[in-house]
């Protein structure tokens, strides 16, 4: 009952005041062009609210027939990240928090699921997106699929045969000066046809 009631309030703002729906699509437009991939962190910790922030983010992503294949697999453990770090990637080592998405590759009805990697590569960007907008940083660390990374991940982490590693996403507070880089290439886009 109360989220119908904020719901409410919140669209009777958005009617009563259209500046402020311009204002939201222009934060989360700054937000989208902020993002950037962070490498190096603070010893600073990352909250268990900041991470449920980051996890509901990124379940709100879309998902083909809404199977929501993801899984997450949140280490804070010193030991367990030293070994997802491996020989590949010291940084997921050196992170307060790390967050390993995975994705159910097999559906509830026993078919494969074919879209998972789609559906939750969705899921790491709404991830990302939301690191920026509380302030933290992160880094989209590719697992699947290179064996040599998915294989530890797997083990390390006790998946199931039917979970596969997607990708490891340290996340801390920043500490250096990061900045996002300029990706726009408008030689890249065709209208109507090649």
């Amino acid at each position: 009952m109360k989220q119908k009631n904020l719901i409410l309030v919140a669209l009777i703002a958005l009617i009563c005041m259209p500046g402020l729906a311009q204002d939201n699509s222009k934060a989360v437009l700054d937000n989208i062009a902020s993002r950037k991939s962070v490498r190096s962190y603070t010893d600073q910790d990352v909250t268990p609210e900041q991470v449920e922030t980051i996890l509901r983010a990124a379940m709100a992503a879309p998902t083909g027939m809404n199977v929501q294949p993801w899984r997450f697999v949140v280490v804070r453990d010193q030991a367990v990240k030293d070994k997802l770090a491996g020989g590949f990637n010291k940084m997921i080592a050196k992170a307060p928090v790390v967050i390993v998405v995975c994705g159910q590759t097999v559906q509830k009805n026993g078919r494969p699921n074919n879209n998972w990697t789609a559906d939750c590569a969705a899921a790491t960007e709404n991830m990302l997106l939301a690191v920026e907008a509380i302030g933290l940083g992160a880094v989209w660390t590719a697992c699947y699929p290179y064996e040599e990374r998915m294989n530890p991940a797997i083990e390390v982490l006790g998946l199931p045969d039917d979970v596969k590693p997607y990708c490891i996403v340290p996340v801390g507070h920043p500490s250096g000066n990061d900045r996002p880089k300029d990706k726009w290439k408008p030689e890249n886009i065709h209208y109507d046809r090649w």
